[in-house]
């Protein structure tokens, strides 16, 4: 094995440079304290309210959740790797999903790079090859170039996932660290975001990129995209949205743009109109709608006010946003629209954002 210190991003436990890294494990460590101290005292009370997979009502059911973490934890931490780049200098973490080396990651990871040195969490190196990505979504995937047996975790779901459900996240926090293997923090599910992203609480810094959201069944259920100046409200590229794209990224396909403004996001599902927030109207009015857009195939009209979407009342254009961002492109949703004085309910499949500039 070569000598870690050589490894871009390798740090020592006292150095000048790992101050502010330092700094930041130690808000992570208080911040796991305090947010089981808190919890543990709720409970104690009978005072939280838990929704998830496992809710937890009191002590009991903690210390089997915690026992989980443990559990779940020794299992995937083999599968954690810190990802290098020799050409760029970054550094980052991904996760291996296949016995024969598969590697996924967030596709910021391994931009500009054509090889990458992988190194697992006991100071082993290989090198790695990097295939595609889809930008949009943030996603690539590596290959371990050297055939053997290795140590992987299991491929869930993301899409069924709701608010609440408790997560697990591991990743190489600062960059690779002989000293000790990859942190895991515990958090939950905070919300949906557009197209195949999701946020939690769980603790991220920068190095963690790329790096495995689990749940408590031990499935990758994501990979860490954007990370929030808070630390604790982050952005994570779904599993989902890999299993859409694995065949081309495994072929070495590389599309997409990198964007920090969901809005903004190729991959969003689409009406394909503008609107407004009218006074004295009920409901979000459609001020315009898209030539060959998903609304104009539909029959959607400008002036026409949308009440609601499959049940759910759109109170105002962010919150009509709000219910689209919970979809996927493909899917088909059911409009209440008042138009004049009449209600008329019209099923509009949404499209990709990307689509609509295809045609324009």
């Amino acid at each position: 094995m070569a000598d870690p210190s050589l490894i871009p991003g390798f740090r020592k436990r006292k150095t000048n440079c790992g101050t502010r890294v330092a700094k930041e494990h130690e808000k992570m460590k208080a911040y796991t304290i305090l947010q089981f101290t808190a919890l543990g005292l709720w409970l104690a009370t009978g005072s939280l309210t838990v929704h998830g997979r496992e809710p937890a009502r009191n002590l009991e059911d903690l210390a089997k959740i915690e026992a989980k973490v443990e559990e779940v934890s020794r299992k995937v931490m083999p599968a954690t790797v810190a990802l290098l780049s020799m050409r760029t200098g970054s550094s980052g973490s991904g996760v291996i999903a296949t016995e024969d080396g598969l590697i996924l990651t967030a596709a910021h990871v391994v931009q500009g790079s054509d090889e990458v040195l992988v190194v697992f969490p006991d100071g082993k190196q290989v090198q790695g090859k990097v295939l595609g990505a889809n930008y949009s979504k943030d996603i690539a995937m590596v290959q371990i170039k050297d055939a053997g047996k290795w140590p992987h975790a299991e491929i869930g779901e993301s899409k069924q996932l709701e608010a609440g459900d408790w997560v697990i996240a591991l990743g190489h926090s600062g960059g690779f660290d002989a000293a000790r293997t990859p942190p895991v923090r515990f958090g939950c599910v905070t919300s949906k975001g557009p197209g195949d992203f999701l946020s939690t609480d769980c603790t991220i810094i920068g190095g963690d990129s790329g790096g495995p959201l689990f749940n408590l069944d031990g499935k990758i259920i994501g990979v860490h995209s954007h990370i929030g100046e808070s630390l604790t409200n982050n952005n994570h590229a779904g599993i989902d949205g890999f299993r859409e794209d694995w065949d081309r990224i495994h072929a070495g396909e590389t599309w997409g743009k990198l964007s920090l403004d969901p809005s903004t996001n190729p991959e969003k599902p689409v009406l394909g109109v503008s609107m407004a927030n009218v006074r004295g109207v009920k409901g979000v009015v459609i001020t315009g709608v898209a030539p060959g857009s998903p609304a104009a195939d539909a029959g959607v009209r400008a002036g026409d006010a949308i009440l609601s979407v499959d049940g759910d009342a759109t109170l105002d254009c962010t919150e009509l946003k709000k219910i689209l961002a919970k979809h996927r492109a493909g899917d088909n949703v059911k409009l209440d629209v008042l138009r004049d004085t009449t209600h008329q309910e019209i099923t509009v499949t949404l499209r990709r954002l990307s689509e609509l500039y295809e045609q324009h």
